[in-house]
Order: structure tokens, then C-alpha cells, then sequence
């Protein structure tokens, strides 16, 4: 194993710091779904399939997508797992889910079927050194409020295991900036089935 290729565990700050946290994306309905919404639930619970145990999800979200563009908007959330799987074998299991879903990693950037990024696995640090270039904590989430606001809900005494930022104060300056929007998943569940007929 090449150096950058190492994983460095250090003590966790709180509880929250030793959580695995993934996100969940999609603005496309997959071929299985009647909606983004339905997609990023099916996942959601698909996931004990691939070795992956949901404990606690956020809200759903509905945000603008980044960078702008004429694209759909965007449904998010954040989940806590449970796994023995370690880091980068995860990562290809959720590669695995998206894929089940359609999804293709071909476009970056592109529209998307379902979106799984592994975010934190506690207090690991990686820099990109395995096959798969995994990076963790996932590069971008101080930059997305679409992660920052869900991950307040389920984790949200999380901070950065380098650089110690946190993510509370961020995820509001974050809202006023990008377009963001929380809704009850019921409701939307039960607008889709009435209105989404494609």
C-alpha cells in the first residue's frame, strides 16, 4: 500500500464525529421509479441489500443544481449507516446501489438517476490514494448547502476531523446563498403519485 493510500484514524471530537454519513441525490427518475423522490427512497432502502444499515435519515430536500444549469432541480438528503465494511469497499457498494438504479458515472456533472456519496466515515481521513480515488471527508461539503443542511439534522456536532470546521453556522450562511428548499416526504410522496403519470 503506497502511503497516500493510508487511512489515519484520530480521536473523535463528539459523538457525531464517529458516524458514517451519506448522501443521497437524484433528479432524474430511474426506469424502476416515478420520481426522483421515489428513486432516493427505494435506495435508501436498498441499501441493508448491500451490506449497509440505515440508522436515522435527514428530511428531503429539494435544491437548484450546481453549478447552475437548465438541469431539473434536485432531491437530497443525508443518512447515518451502519457497516463493517470498510471505506472503500463501501464506496463500492454504493457505486453498486446507484448502478442498480441506472445510473452511469460517465457525465460529470450531468443529470442523474441516483447520486450516493459516501461523505464521512468517522474519523478517517483519505486522500485519494485508493482505486477508486476516495477522498474523505468527501472534498465538497463545506461548499453544498444541499449536504450541509441535512447533515445539521442527523449529525449535527459534526466537525471536520483535520481542519476541525463545523458545520452548523455554515450550513445557514450556506441556505440564504444557494436555493434550498425542505419539505414533509409524505405530502410530496402523494403529489408525485397524483401528478407524475410519465
Amino acid at each position: 500500500m503506497t502511503p497516500s493510500a493510508l487511512l489515519i484514524r484520530r480521536k473523535a471530537v463528539s459523538l457525531d464525529d464517529t458516524l458514517i454519513l451519506v448522501a443521497l441525490g437524484a433528479n432524474l427518475k430511474a426506469r424502476q421509479s416515478v420520481s426522483p423522490l421515489a428513486t432516493c427512497q427505494a435506495a435508501f432502502a436498498r441499501l441493508v441489500e448491500y451490506g449497509v444499515s440505515p440508522r436515522r435519515r435527514s428530511s428531503w430536500y429539494v435544491s437548484a443544481p450546481m453549478p447552475e444549469s437548465d438541469q431539473d432541480w434536485y432531491i437530497n438528503g443525508v443518512v447515518v449507516v451502519d457497516t463493517c465494511l470498510a471505506p472503500s469497499l463501501l464506496l463500492e457498494q454504493l457505486l453498486g446501489v446507484e448502478r442498480s438504479f441506472g445510473r452511469a458515472r460517465s457525465d460529470k456533472g450531468g443529470a442523474r438517476t441516483l447520486d450516493l456519496d459516501l461523505l464521512a466515515y468517522g474519523r478517517i481521513v483519505c486522500n485519494g490514494g485508493s482505486r477508486q480515488g476516495l477522498i474523505l471527508p468527501h472534498p465538497r461539503i463545506f461548499e453544498r448547502a444541499f449536504v450541509l443542511q441535512p447533515m445539521v439534522e442527523v449529525a449535527p456536532r459534526w466537525s471536520h476531523p483535520v481542519n476541525g470546521r463545523s458545520i452548523g453556522k455554515l450550513a445557514v450562511s450556506l441556505g440564504r446563498e444557494q436555493y434550498l428548499l425542505a419539505f414533509s416526504s409524505p405530502l410530496l410522496e402523494i403529489k408525485d403519485k397524483i401528478c407524475d403519470k410519465s
